[in-house]
């Protein structure tokens, strides 16, 4: 279980960030010597949803729409993870009927439902089995800092909210490397929702900037006008929040726990009788539902969200060198016919 990141890692105030700061340079360090060591290249496109920071960009939510849009055009996609929160190391392909966050981590379980998912803290590895099972695509949730497996197309995901925080790597911040050195790495970038953080002025020049926005996508129908009691174990809590009232839904009371959360009976009673006290239904994510004892899980609506790409075109682009045939280029409008009218006279020489 994650705990909920420190308030100074967002603001940057007190002296927590200047004293953690050598610390950080250790860190940054080491994670730059680990990426240093070759990774496997796969003979198939692998494409990486990445971030530079400590959870909550949204990286599951847009691997999960990538794996769909390839699944929709008949290329066959695996998905890789590192099965974060849960106790098998792999490498392993997740079954939804045997394995629960216990074992696989919420996250995992999200991604099966798309796709054949795979675990393990080798990419290289899970990559492998994934391609000798059969796997056109690789689409990896996470693994921007992971060295065992070449990336062939990476997206620098970053959530508009919380952008890069006080600008400082861990333990000083919520960055696992400087932005720059991440960034570097990538293709392009993923702006998630409306940047309130300077974002766009943090990343490096010439980078493509793809934006998108998460919209209610499955639970959100019928929400509308029902008074709630929205409950999140997520890294940014407020997101969800901000989906259940875009849905239309009345949030009538917010509860927020760590990321990864694992909740229990004695969790679930409560959040029941703070309902029923405010005449409300319980409301959780996909993330937080596959985490709920089963006995709870018929008595919580689900709300999960979609992604809303700005521009389907720019991304269409940016996939279409790796799966020719299946993403075209859009067609340029056919210029308008005018009326007839008389041709111009030819220029005169002389």
């Amino acid at each position: 279980m994650r705990m909920r990141a420190p308030d100074f890692w967002r603001n940057g105030r007190g002296l927590w960030p200047r004293l953690l700061m050598p610390f950080a340079r250790v860190y940054a360090r080491k994670t730059a010597e680990r990426l240093l060591r070759p990774g496997w290249t796969a003979p198939v496109p692998v494409i990486c949803c990445g971030n530079v920071t400590a959870g909550g960009a949204g990286k599951t939510t847009v691997a999960m729409d990538l794996a769909a849009m390839l699944k929709a055009r008949g290329i066959v996609v695996h998905l890789l993870c590192s099965g974060y929160g849960g106790k098998e190391k792999g490498p392993l392909k997740v079954d939804p009927e045997k394995h629960d966050s216990a074992a696989v981590g919420d996250e995992a379980l999200l991604l099966a439902h798309i796709a054949p998912t795979w675990v393990g803290r080798d990419r290289g590895a899970t990559g492998r089995l994934a391609v000798a099972e059969g796997a056109e695509a690789l689409v990896l949730d996470d693994g921007l800092q992971s060295p065992t497996l070449t990336r062939t197309l990476t997206f620098l995901v970053v959530d508009g909210m919380q952008g890069f925080g006080n600008g400082r790597v861990i333990p000083a911040g919520p960055l696992r490397e400087p932005v720059a050195t991440g960034a570097a790495r990538c293709q392009a970038a993923l702006l998630i929702g409306a940047d309130e953080a300077g974002i766009e002025a943090a990343l490096p020049p010439g980078l493509p900037l793809l934006r998108a926005r998460l919209v209610p996508g499955e639970g959100g129908a019928g929400v509308e006008g029902r008074p709630v009691l929205a409950f999140a174990g997520i890294a940014n809590p407020q997101k969800f929040f901000e989906t259940l009232s875009a849905a239309g839904a009345v949030v009538v009371g917010r509860e927020t726990f760590a990321d990864h959360y694992p909740f229990d009976d004695g969790d679930m009673r409560a959040l029941a009788d703070e309902a029923q006290r405010l005449r409300a239904e319980l409301a959780c994510t996909l993330k937080d539902f596959v985490r709920l004892p089963k006995q709870w899980q018929d008595k919580v609506r689900v709300v999960g969200p979609k992604l809303e790409w700005a521009d389907p075109a720019a991304l269409a682009a940016l996939l279409s060198p790796l799966f020719p045939g299946a993403f075209p280029a859009p067609h340029a409008p056919a210029p308008a016919v005018a009326e007839a009218a008389p041709a111009p006279a030819p220029a005169l020489e002389g």
